[in-house]
């Protein structure tokens, strides 16, 4: 049987449960616990993220109550708990999304190349990004860009083209890229794809001089957007990334990257990424997980961020006294995130 004292130092947020109430407060110390995390609907646990929310709910060692609950009114892709099952139908025909338009896109790939920034997307504030590879060097294992996308918030196309390599492409990769000979021969050449992109990204603001997001730079989505940014020879500044391959909320419970194809399937509820691949199926894919991530509902804090000056002190060693005459409950009022939960993005536009 569990002492009382022990019950007194359990966690507020993950529940985990210490034998001194200084353990507690060094958990809460290095583990961040916020309002952004992930959050069980029926027992309110904080999971580090939906990842874990996943296997609290429907792993192989679900809680029980709580796998209960979710069998009869959960949502298996946003993990949202309804009020009854017709509630549930309702909601999964609105979350359940398909591919929509973009077969069509891609069946005219070919015929309909946007190779020039669209103006009457010029009001885009978010814009999302994605590329296709082709094979360079001895082997083909260099990764070239042949191929890439910018949609709008509204998936809209902004811009699309072929991309002609700075060095000669050795592997196709056909069969994931569909890209031909004759597709590359008069494409606009990588340099001049990269100050397109860069200039409409910065929209009219020196990327040196990018210091926040309220200026008029543009937010970037994307998945593994370091590796398309070196491959599109593009810096671009960090406060302005929104990566779906490193966003806490979305990486798999050891912290690594899951694949855009899993998270398109897992979030939104279809499939992307078979057969020949169009980068508009992933741009679409990162916007829209994007904006489902955006649109969470999560408590309006002042100081948001572990990293802002008015929190570095709220779990300093010299308040270790106090902070052990805390309730876990008072601890976790303290405690902020040590990631930018994208719901703040929500808050700037309004």
């Amino acid at each position: 049987m569990e002492s009382s004292d022990t019950l007194r130092n359990k966690c507020a947020a993950c529940y985990r449960q210490f034998n001194k109430m200084e353990h507690l407060v060094e958990h809460m110390r290095t583990s961040y616990h916020s309002v952004h995390e992930p959050t069980c609907g029926i027992c309110q646990k904080h999971c580090r993220s939906f990842e874990s929310m996943r296997e609290h709910l429907i792993g192989p060692l679900p809680k029980a109550e709580c796998e209960r609950v979710f069998k009869e009114q959960g949502c298996d892709i946003c993990l949202t708990i309804l009020g009854s099952r017709n509630a549930l139908r309702v909601h999964r025909e609105t979350c359940q999304l398909s591919r929509g338009n973009a077969g069509l896109f891609y069946r005219m790939a070919n015929l309909n190349i946007y190779d020039a920034i669209k103006v009457d997307n010029n009001r885009a504030k978010v814009v999302a990004l994605a590329c296709k590879m082709v094979g360079g060097g001895s082997d083909g294992s260099l990764d070239l860009c042949a191929r890439v996308c910018l949609v709008d918030e509204y998936e809209n196309i902004i811009f699309q083209t072929y991309v002609k390599p700075n060095l000669p492409v050795t592997n196709l990769r056909y069969e994931t890229t569909g890209v031909r000979p004759e597709f590359l021969r008069d494409a606009m050449p990588m340099r001049q794809v990269s100050r397109k992109i860069q200039d409409f990204l910065c929209n009219g603001e020196a990327i040196w001089t990018i210091r926040s997001r309220g200026g008029r730079a543009r937010i970037l989505v994307g998945h593994g957007l370091d590796h398309d940014l070196k491959c599109l020879d593009l810096e671009y500044p960090p406060i302005l990334i929104r990566d779906t391959a490193k966003f806490p909320p979305l990486m798999k419970t050891s912290k690594l990257s899951n694949s855009l194809k899993y998270l398109t399937k897992a979030y939104l509820g279809y499939d992307i990424q078979t057969g020949i691949q169009d980068p508009y199926d992933d741009c679409v894919a990162t916007m829209r997980l994007y904006m489902r991530m955006k649109s969470q509902l999560h408590k309006w804090e002042d100081y948001p961020l572990a990293t802002d000056p008015q929190n570095r002190n709220n779990f300093a060693q010299w308040r270790q006294s106090e902070l052990e005459r805390m309730s876990p409950e008072e601890l976790l009022e303290i405690s902020r995130s040590d990631y930018y939960c994208w719901c703040l993005d929500s808050k700037e536009s309004a």
